[in-house]
């Protein structure tokens, strides 16, 4: 029994001691967070290896990602894949399609992305400036001299048609006022464009915005599949300008190695360990067991020499 329990030994010592370093030195590499003193000096292998060597850590995953993750040609080739086109298209349709059945009114389709009184404020000042445009357009026009001129022209018409026109022959009386009454009636028509055309103009839109905004999405949507599908291949097109044209003017702006190499300095030391910890938990317990393996296998080879 007691030989038994002696080659035994061998390869139970071995394993714990393989466990235990194994397990100390996966330990070691996150603590002590911060530098530990011994009758004034330094313990060494105080801080852990990652805690005393943040800053290089840091610099050479930053460098890491930008350089060979997050530079132009993996993101273009990422971003202007078949596949994520593809992706866009589906996500597109989907939010189509469900749109089509959608009852809700647009204001209220509107408000889950702005508030009420956003959406208010934009429709007011779009309104007051359309309003505006067209009452600047109106007035800078010749719309009242040529709506008096068609006035006039079709009032002497229906005069030189009448009776009265044909008993007294008034064709060259009619011709002799039509211009003092074309300049007189363009002058109070422009009169009113000028005063009043902004304020009529504001409420039309006011009105048909309110209209708009109180139909239901589906209505908006019915009978527009073509213009949808047009919409549809705008969209992709207008995503692959941007990504070919402006992601590069995106990546110069933007400093990605320093963005990343700060948010890992300013990242909590035990936050850091405990994001590592779980995303490579199965690795370091099977280096853990590993240890206690190779402890095994080293004393029984021990015993056997």
């Amino acid at each position: 029994m007691n030989i038994e329990f002696a080659y035994l030994l061998g390869p139970i010592t071995g394993g714990i001691i393989g466990y235990l370093t194994n397990w100390l030195a996966i330990k070691m590499m996150f603590r002590p967070h911060q530098p530990k003193y011994l009758f004034g000096l330094k313990i060494p292998f105080t801080p852990g290896l990652i805690p005393k060597e943040r800053g290089r850590i840091a610099e050479a995953v930053s460098n890491s990602i930008s350089e060979n993750l997050m530079n132009k040609e993996v993101l273009e080739k990422n971003l202007l894949s078949e596949d994520m086109f593809t992706k866009i298209g589906i996500e597109y349709d989907t939010f189509v399609a469900r749109q089509k059945v959608n009852g809700e009114t647009l204001r209220a389709f509107l408000s889950h992305f702005i508030s009420s009184q956003a959406l208010e404020k934009i429709q007011s000042d779009a309104s007051g400036e359309l309003a505006s445009q067209i009452h600047s357009r109106l007035a800078d026009s010749n719309l009242g001299n040529m709506l008096a001129h068609a006035a006039v022209e079709h009032a002497i018409s229906n005069m030189e048609n009448s009776l009265l026109g044909f008993a007294f022959n008034a064709e060259q009386f009619l011709i002799l006022l039509q211009e003092p009454a074309e300049h007189l009636l363009s002058k109070h028509i422009n009169q009113i464009i000028s005063n009043n055309s902004e304020e009529i103009v504001a409420n039309l839109i006011g009105q048909e915005s309110d209209k708009l905004l109180d139909t239901s999405v589906c209505d908006l949507l019915r009978g527009h599949d073509e213009q949808l599908n047009q919409l549809r291949a705008i969209l992709l097109g207008v995503y692959r300008q941007v990504i070919s044209i402006h992601l590069p003017k995106i990546l110069s702006t933007i400093d990605i190695s320093h963005i990343i190499r700060d948010r890992i300095n300013e990242l909590d030391i035990e936050e850091g360990e405990r994001i590592i910890l779980e995303v490579m938990d199965k690795e370091l317990r099977a280096i853990v067991w590993l240890g206690a393996l190779l402890g095994c296998v080293i004393g029984t080879i021990n015993i056997l020499l």
